[in-house]
């Protein structure tokens, strides 16, 4: 979707309902074989390939609950990159929020040679069952934000608390006390689970009075949640903030927000940060005014390195997390900023470089 740029003002419902489908057709492929064709540049390794590595193309599989979306895609683009530059044969198995159709992908990326497997996202209910298959048989097992007690495997996350409590803390700011608030969030999503913790933190020591919580995720969340939160602002138009933890969700409140000409009056505050996410925010008349946020390609890369390390028997831990940082629509707006690449340079926080790397390993971190 960051391909396409367009003001947000410019933007139907119809045009962002094409845009996120869009998304979702570049994504449909249930599974793909890829050799990491991304524009990424890697910095060279120096070190000599320990094993597996040192003998040829190591077959690594991603299961993933769903791709779409500017996020996943860029998170799966930096995935690609950084398999590409460790000589990594990457399989992509892309659920698309069909979480029976992920149980099943994951059986086939047992069932497929891989030497591991990255699960990203998904319900412990359909797919512990499978993780724990692939351990039993000696299958290296890397989760992205997914809750799993199974010993052996290694988790990566971001610090979705830190990140929860940066974007509230500017709402607090913003708004005050005691101010009448909406909520989109979905519950069974290990990242959107813990932000909703902090949430619930925030409104009581806030004393805001939470007027409304909808929403869903699916294959098309942004638009899918349109009329969610346009419903609940047409009962509660009074409300002086929506807090949406996750940007696909966010999207949707902004262009219900504009869509119900409240934009003056409710402030949106989102999560998760994207090229699209950063012209949403800055456009004319937009009601996002802050998010907070990891860089999703560096993360991307960032657990694919961890993989390896892993199969390399380098990586001597089973947690590995990533710091967010706040991003407000002031400060993109300050300093020009147009997209992620603009941002990385302005905000050094972002890079992920030093997290799991190794000499031998060929580095795409931004």
């Amino acid at each position: 979707m960051s391909r396409i740029r367009l003001p947000l003002a410019a933007l139907s419902l119809a045009s962002v309902s094409a845009l996120v489908l869009s998304g979702c057709s570049q994504s449909s492929d249930a599974s793909t074989k890829t050799s990491g064709d991304t524009a990424a540049s890697a910095q060279a390794a120096t070190g000599k390939k320990p094993a597996p590595f040192d003998a040829g193309a190591v077959k690594v599989a991603l299961v993933r609950q769903s791709g779409a979306g500017d996020y996943f895609e860029q998170w799966g683009n930096g995935a690609k990159a950084q398999a590409k530059a460790l000589g990594i044969d990457l399989t992509v198995y892309d659920a698309q929020a069909d979480n029976a159709k992920q149980a099943t992908d994951l059986s086939s990326a047992i069932n497929s040679g891989a030497k591991a497997i990255i699960v990203d996202h998904g319900f412990p209910a359909t797919i512990q069952p499978e993780i724990d298959q692939a351990v039993k048989k000696g299958i290296k097992v890397v989760v992205y934000d997914v809750e799993t007690a199974t010993k052996g495997v290694v988790s990566t996350r971001q610090n979705d608390a830190s990140m929860a409590q940066a974007v509230l803390d500017v709402m607090a700011k913003t708004l005050g006390k005691n101010a009448k608030v909406g909520y989109v969030n979905v519950a069974g999503y290990a990242a959107l689970d813990k932000r909703d913790s902090v949430w619930k933190t925030a409104v009581t020591s806030q004393g805001w009075k939470q007027a409304f919580k909808v929403g869903k995720v699916t294959d098309s969340t942004a638009t899918d949640n349109v009329p969610l939160v346009s419903a609940a602002l047409t009962q509660n138009s009074d409300v002086t903030g929506v807090f949406a933890p996750y940007d696909e969700l966010a999207k949707g409140t902004v262009l219900a927000v504009q869509n119900k000409k409240l934009q003056t009056k409710v402030k949106v505050f989102g999560a998760d940060v994207s090229n699209a996410d950063i012209q949403q925010m800055t456009a004319a008349d937009s009601p996002w005014v802050a998010t907070a946020g990891t860089d999703p390609s560096a993360v991307g890369a960032a657990v694919v390195r961890t993989t390896a390390l892993e199969l390399a028997g380098q990586l001597g831990k089973t947690t590995v997390e990533f710091p967010a940082v706040a991003i407000t629509q002031d400060f993109l707006r300050e300093k020009k900023i147009a997209n992620m690449d603009q941002l990385r340079t302005a905000l050094p926080a972002l890079n992920l470089s030093q997290v799991s790397t190794a000499d031998w390993i060929a580095n795409v971190a931004h």
